[in-house]
């Protein structure tokens, strides 16, 4: 079938459908075009359709394919997260088929030493379970002023972090689980408080789950020193949320 869209519609086309989770249609979508080719006059399309490609290669269980286009390609960042995402689940779960039985934290975490992040999705910054270091210090630095964020404020911390409000939700929910433990273990450590110090709380953050279905991306903003109060984030978020 010959190809009837322009090279911004492919990409916007595969865009869409990725972010919607139209799978079937993606792949059908995708097979009417024809292969990508690395001397492509618009890198924006030849990325969408590898990045769709490997989301289709993953849903359809075809790891190996999913492997090779990751390795292949030096996406840009804003591409990272998800492809981050497809990379280690295929790897938990080629390892749970493996074993037998789901992967807990400490199988995870082997998992992800034994398979580094391709540096073609990975720009190098510290991460843990797909968490950068600068949105974790984000969500800490928030957690000690504000325990419980509201809905909006749960997107406006996704949008600045670049995760999904889903998981800005689960860390929270894990975050004062810990800390109910610790101040039910020595009686005195105050919830949601910062210590004396003026440090903040120095709980492990590394028995978050991986991220789950890909929502919108964006890259990770800087956020203010807090001082007494959450700072506000809609600015960061393009008057959009």
């Amino acid at each position: 079938m010959a190809m009837i869209f322009s090279a911004e519609q492919v990409a916007c086309v595969c865009e869409v459908l990725l972010q919607s989770g139209c799978m079937d249609r993606l792949t059908g979508f995708l097979h009417t075009l024809p292969p990508p080719s690395s001397s492509s006059s618009c890198l924006e399309e030849l990325e969408s359709v590898l990045k769709a490609q490997a989301a289709v290669a993953f849903h359809q269980g075809r790891f190996s394919d999913l492997y090779a286009l990751l390795e292949g390609f030096p996406f840009s960042q804003r591409s990272h997260p998800l492809l981050q995402q497809l990379w280690l689940r295929a790897h938990y779960i080629e390892a749970e088929r493996q074993r037998g039985r789901p992967l807990g934290a400490v199988g995870k975490y082997r998992v992800r030493r034994k398979f580094p992040l391709p540096h073609t999705i990975w720009d190098g910054e510290e991460t843990s379970y797909c968490f950068k270091e600068k949105s974790r210090t984000i969500l800490r630095e928030w957690y000690c002023y504000k325990p419980y964020p509201s809905t909006r404020e749960k997107r406006q911390l996704a949008a600045a972090t670049g995760l999904t409000a889903t998981q800005v939700s689960n860390w929270f929910k894990n975050r004062r689980q810990r800390d109910r433990a610790t101040t039910d273990h020595n009686g005195f450590q105050k919830f949601g408080s910062r210590r004396t110090s003026g440090e903040g709380l120095s709980f492990s953050d590394n028995d978050l789950s991986p991220p789950g279905s890909p929502g919108s991306l964006h890259c990770c903003p800087s956020l203010p020193a807090l001082s007494h109060q959450p700072p506000p984030l809609s600015h960061m978020c393009g008057g959009l949320l």
